[in-house]
């Protein structure tokens, strides 16, 4: 079983994917939850995910090709973290916001002018955190080409990264797991259909 519809399923049979009406942080709609957040219960699936992105990485980049791995709280971190620690690569994060006390710095981590790094995220929505998380870095001359997130949502990212020159790759997209877990008679048509219809928007 490839790992794609192993982790569909897994994410489906303990609600980490859930269908009906949810409102996002964004105050927009949506037929869909995805809550990555869970998956760090289960260690092995996590452990697989960790590894299929090391994998994922290491063939269509290269370790070699960037100094450092860096993401955004809190949902994108932990998996940067472990991350970091299968790759032995040094771990940077930018916050939303400065921290009001101490140094009221945005990064948090070692970084020196021209380094390059790649971001890692759990979902990617319309890309606005990461993308903000980009600019920062931008500022200080730290170069990032490429994105890492596991599931991406198809609602804009992709082009948002783009625009700022950044390559978006994801693990998996919402109609991969929607169509995989159709295929398994997991969810019905009608899932499916508003699924496609969120993406279409």
């Amino acid at each position: 079983m490839d790992f794609v519809k192993e982790f569909a399923t897994f994410l489906h049979q303990n609600s980490i994917i859930k269908f009906g009406e949810f409102t996002l942080a964004s105050g927009k709609k949506s037929s869909y939850y995805v809550d990555l957040r869970l998956v760090p219960s289960y260690p092995h699936e996590f452990r697989k995910m960790i590894k299929y992105l090391e994998n994922e990485i290491v063939q269509n980049i290269g370790l070699d090709k960037f100094d450092s791995i860096v993401s955004v709280p809190t949902g994108g971190l932990i998996i940067a973290s472990a991350l970091a620690i299968e790759t032995v690569k040094p771990l940077i994060y930018v916050r939303n916001k400065p921290k009001d006390y101490g140094t009221s710095k945005s990064i948090e981590g070692k970084i020196h002018e021209g380094m390059k790094v790649i971001m890692i995220d759990d979902v990617a929505t319309t890309g606005g955190s990461v993308a903000n998380a980009i600019k920062l870095l931008k500022e200080v001359n730290v170069s990032v080409k490429d994105a890492y997130v596991i599931v991406n949502r198809m609602e804009g990212a992709d082009e948002a990264l783009s625009e700022l020159g950044v390559k978006m790759h994801s693990i998996l997209n919402i109609l991969q797991i929607t169509e995989e877990l159709y295929e398994q008679n997991l969810v019905d048509k009608s899932i499916l259909e508003k699924v496609k219809n969120q993406i279409s928007k």
